[in-house]
């Protein structure tokens, strides 16, 4: 049985075909809830799934007013300083709370000083925001399939004993 869950925030977003792209990701991964700070938000026609109305989508003036109690916050950005962990070093916390910030900055520097990880996706270039969502759920779902696949192989041992 796969447990956790997890939710996408985007912090001030600017381009709404990268958000358009990010509720289909949403809603392709599985994701929980997808949070919008909202000032340059509108809707987008790529998200051709219409995904908001299969998923909540909350649209709020900041992204701390909506986490979820008990998930841990996740900032993915840009390395600037080396201080995060590479994405395939990262091991996702069950319930995560993954904070992108816009396609035009990065997130606030008091967003990242409330949060236990900061990740980066180890590239030459910072990625689009779409992309970096789906390099980030598509690494997540491989991660927690590989474990749930060793979990199993483990008790099926145990019960031939």
């Amino acid at each position: 049985m796969s447990r956790g869950y997890f939710c996408i925030a985007l912090e001030n977003p600017k381009n709404a075909l990268n958000v358009g792209s990010v509720m289909r990701l949403a809603g392709c991964y599985g994701a929980s809830v997808v949070v919008v700070q909202a000032p340059r938000y509108r809707a987008a026609p790529t998200d051709t799934m219409r995904a908001h109305r299969h998923l909540p989508m909350i649209i709020g003036t900041d992204v701390w007013d909506h986490v979820p109690y008990g998930c841990v916050p996740v900032v993915l950005e840009f390395d600037r300083d080396g201080g995060s962990i590479p994405l395939p070093e990262f091991v996702h916390p069950e319930r995560a709370y993954y904070i992108f910030g816009p396609e035009d900055g990065s997130v606030r520097p008091e967003t990242v000083a409330k949060v236990r990880y900061r990740v980066h996706v180890p590239t030459r270039q910072c990625l689009n925001l779409a992309m970096t969502v789906g390099t980030v759920l598509y690494d997540r779902l491989m991660k927690r399939s590989v474990r749930a696949a060793a979990a199993e192989v483990v008790a099926e041992n145990h019960a031939r004993r």
